[in-house]
């Protein structure tokens, strides 16, 4: 995987360069392009660019290692942040979505420019693939000296192995999708030392996905 990582970082890099160089050039047409029509059409080339170099830069950020710049942060503020994320992300499907939460004043240390992103690609997931019919069960709590928060998704058929839940990427693939998005929470979550794991309960037709962080050291 390492020598992967480096094949796509030094692609990406080659490739961006001679996007620069398309923009570049297209900006320098719509400059001189005497016609509205024809800047228009340049205006949209360039935007096409810019969306490959996006791309790319997704795809190299996602096999990139975390690297955390932490903060204190409340257990309850991280789940507010997360409910307001998807509401605005996803408002359709945010509808269908119940909550329990009992954080208490619980307390952590995370990064919540990495973390968040990291959760809300497990709800991606759960909407995009396989949904079955019903609420996604979602519980915020407690347990011990972690905070635990588990999805419950219903699916009528789950035929996918779980025990290397987030460690295949590229695995499955599709337009626009590389396989990267569950590795990188994985990834973001174990950086926090923290656990993510995943299993499918037949008898209720649900997969359940478990993230699991350390709460903050006590002080004083």
């Amino acid at each position: 995987m390492p020598d992967v990582v480096k094949f796509v970082r030094q692609l990406s890099h080659d490739l961006r360069n001679h996007l620069n160089a398309a923009e570049l050039q297209a900006a320098y047409v719509a400059e001189i392009a005497p016609s509205p029509e024809l800047q228009e059409e340049v205006k949209r080339l360039r935007a096409m660019v810019s969306e490959v170099g996006a791309s790319l830069q997704r795809v190299t950020s996602a096999l990139s290692v975390p690297r955390l710049t932490s903060m204190p942060y409340d257990a309850a503020d991280l789940v507010d942040d997360l409910r307001q994320k998807l509401a605005s992300l996803h408002p359709d499907e945010n509808t269908k979505i119940e909550w329990t939460v009992q954080v208490g004043q619980a307390a952590l240390e995370i990064d919540p420019q990495l973390l968040l992103p990291a959760l809300l690609e497990l709800f991606a997931n759960a909407f995009r693939h396989d949904r079955g019919e019903g609420v996604i069960s979602v519980e915020a709590q407690v347990e011990s000296d972690h905070f635990v928060l588990t999805i419950r998704e219903p699916k009528q058929t789950f035929e996918h192995a779980t025990e290397n839940w987030g460690h295949e990427p590229l695995r499955k693939v599709g337009n626009g999708h590389y396989g990267l998005g569950l590795h990188r929470s994985r990834a973001i979550i174990e950086a926090h030392q923290g656990q993510l794991d995943a299993h499918y309960n037949s008898p209720t037709c649900s997969l359940i996905t478990k993230v699991v962080l350390p709460l903050a050291a006590a002080t004083g």
